[in-house]
C-alpha cells in the first residue's frame, strides 16, 4: 500500500485551526484568557499548548465538545482548505493511495474534519477525559507534533504492507515526518 501522510494547520487548512475552535466553542474571553496562560507558561510548545487546553476546555463535557467540533469541522471543510493540498489528496486518492492525516491539533475536530474530507485514519493530539467524561485540560498521551507524528505513524504503519510513503507539512513541527517519508513535500 502507498500511504500519503497530511500534517492538518497550514497544510490541509489555510491556517491554524486550533485558536478559531477554541474561541468558538470556549468564547473569546476564555480562549483569551488561555492564550495568556499558555504565553506564561514556563517549557516548550507542548507544555503552552496544554496550559492554553487547560484554561480553556478543563471540565467541559467530551460529548459537547466533540459535537462543537463536528460542526466546526463541516465549517472548515467548507470553507477553510487549501484547494492546492485537496487537489495532491484527489490525485492519491485516485490512484489507491491510502491518506492519513497527522496533527498536532485535537482528534475532537481533526477526525471529524477527516470523515467529511473522506479520510478514515486520523492521528492527533488526544486529549484526556476523566471518568465522568469530563475533559481534564491534559493531553492523552503526547502532542502529537516532531517526532510522536513520527511515532503516531509508525504505529498505525505497524503491522501494513507500506510500500511508498509521501508525506506533507508546512512547519517546523512536520519536518520529523517529512525526514520520515520517502517522498517529502513541504507546502
Amino acid at each position: 500500500m502507498i500511504v500519503a501522510a497530511f500534517d492538518f494547520d497550514g497544510t490541509l487548512t489555510r491556517r491554524d485551526s486550533l485558536i478559531p475552535f477554541l474561541a468558538r466553542h470556549a468564547g473569546p474571553a476564555a480562549t483569551t484568557r488561555g492564550l495568556v496562560a499558555a504565553a506564561t507558561t514556563r517549557g516548550d510548545r507542548s507544555a503552552r499548548k496544554q496550559a492554553l487546553l487547560h484554561r480553556t476546555l478543563m471540565g467541559r463535557s467530551e460529548g459537547d465538545v466533540a459535537e462543537a467540533g463536528e460542526a466546526y469541522a463541516a465549517r472548515l471543510v467548507a470553507r477553510g482548505l487549501r484547494r492546492d493540498v485537496l487537489a495532491l489528496l484527489d490525485d492519491h486518492r485516485s490512484n489507491g493511495h491510502r491518506p492519513v492525516i497527522v496533527s498536532a491539533s485535537p482528534e475532537l475536530y481533526v477526525r471529524a474534519a477527516g470523515r467529511l474530507l473522506g479520510i478514515d485514519d486520523v492521528l492527533g493530539t488526544r486529549l484526556e477525559v476523566d471518568e465522568l467524561g469530563r475533559l481534564t485540560g491534559r493531553y492523552h498521551g503526547r502532542n502529537c507534533i516532531g517526532d510522536e507524528k513520527v511515532s503516531r505513524l509508525d504505529d498505525w504503519i505497524d503491522g501494513r504492507e507500506v510500500t511508498l510513503l509521501y508525506a506533507y507539512g508546512n512547519s517546523a513541527g512536520d519536518e520529523a515526518l517529512l525526514a520520515r517519508a520517502a517522498v517529502p513535500t513541504r507546502v
